[in-house]
């Protein structure tokens, strides 16, 4: 099966990406054609996901090239203004220097550098198909699934990585169930994990994000199933706020706890999940649900995108080579020196 529609792609000389702010209402395409663009894009979730961000981010790069007319300072100055756009998802750093790294390689050749682009999505999606059939074996005929923030086909360059397990789980007939919470403030659960689900026609039902615990504590969780922007060295997790929440609570109660990513989201350079930067943005996307005032206007507001789950809380971390178990620093280690698991 494959999705109706397509979060990026780069067609008529441009980055075309659905602007995912006006999901589930609209579903409404805009064109790239800067790198200054795509940074935008990047910087306003227009596109998200650490693995779609790496997708635009990738095109941003050969757009750059274009624009600096054979300046390797202004093309340099345009990469970083991309590098820049977010902190924590590894993939945006990951996708502009290979790309860059490409073009340094083949004396700025824009041909070459277009297809280095185009690679980090091609690999992406045929590293979600991978994922979810081996993610898929975790889960048993019947299993109701919790999931948190979106991880689908629109947070990656095709198919999804979380959601991508859920799917293959459900198109193998194994009558699963999710449960989406709706992952304040911006509402990705909401907006984009159930309109995702019900498009493909997989039971799901939503709930506050409150609800989570009660839900997991009565029994009727079992597996809790989510994505991840960065994954460190010793197996630490940073993803969508809240998360972190939801994996003391399943250990608490027994629930196995997995992260579904690519292995381009894990840093290998970087040892714990307390060196990661946590993006903090706009009090307003908490005053403002939106749009709507919902708070006093002169209220602070403290919002992080992201927190990090210690590895202690993890049960697995199901890659395109593998899942990940126990120790997570010996066998992430492995992965770095290309054994599959």
């Amino acid at each position: 099966m494959e999705e109706d529609f397509r979060a990026l792609e780069f067609v008529g000389g441009a980055l075309r990406l659905i602007d995912q702010r006006q999901l589930p209402e609209k579903l409404v395409y805009i064109n790239c054609r800067s790198a200054g663009d795509v940074a935008n894009a990047i910087r306003t979730m227009i596109v998200r996901g650490a693995p779609a961000i790496g997708g635009a981010a990738g095109y941003g790069v050969y757009l750059a090239l274009l624009e600096a007319d054979d300046s390797t300072e202004r093309f340099n100055a345009l990469c970083q203004t991309i590098r820049s756009a977010r902190p924590t998802a590894v993939n945006l750093m990951w996708a502009v220097d290979r790309v860059r790294k490409r073009a340094e390689e083949t004396g700025y050749d824009r041909n070459e550098v277009l297809k280095e682009a185009d690679s980090i999505v091609l690999e992406d999606k045929a590293m979600n198909r991978r994922i979810g059939e081996i993610g898929a074996d975790v889960l048993r005929k019947g299993d109701t699934i919790l999931t948190h923030c979106n991880a689908g086909a629109l947070a990656t360059c095709g198919w999804g990585t979380a959601l991508g397990v859920i799917k293959e789980a459900h198109y193998r007939g194994m009558g699963i169930k999710v449960y989406a919470d709706e992952t304040r403030p911006l509402l990705q659960g909401a907006r984009l994990t159930a309109w995702e689900l019900v498009r493909a026609g997989i039971p799901v039902t939503l709930i506050p994000d409150s609800a989570a615990a009660t839900l997991i504590r009565d029994g009727k969780i079992d597996a809790i199933i989510l994505g991840a922007d960065r994954i460190t060295a010793n197996g630490d997790v940073a993803n969508k706020l809240g998360t972190f929440m939801l994996s003391v609570i399943a250990k608490t109660y027994g629930v196995p706890f997995y992260s579904v990513a690519p292995t381009s989201t894990i840093d290998f350079g970087m040892k714990s999940g307390k060196d990661i930067p946590i993006e903090e943005r706009d009090g307003d996307e908490v005053r403002r649900p939106g749009g709507i005032l919902m708070a006093p206007e002169s209220v602070d507001v403290y919002n992080p995108a992201f927190d990090v789950t210690p590895h202690e809380n993890i049960t697995g971390i199901i890659t395109e080579r593998g899942i990940i178990y126990p120790p997570f620093d010996k066998n992430i280690e492995r992965i770095r020196c290309g054994e599959t698991i």
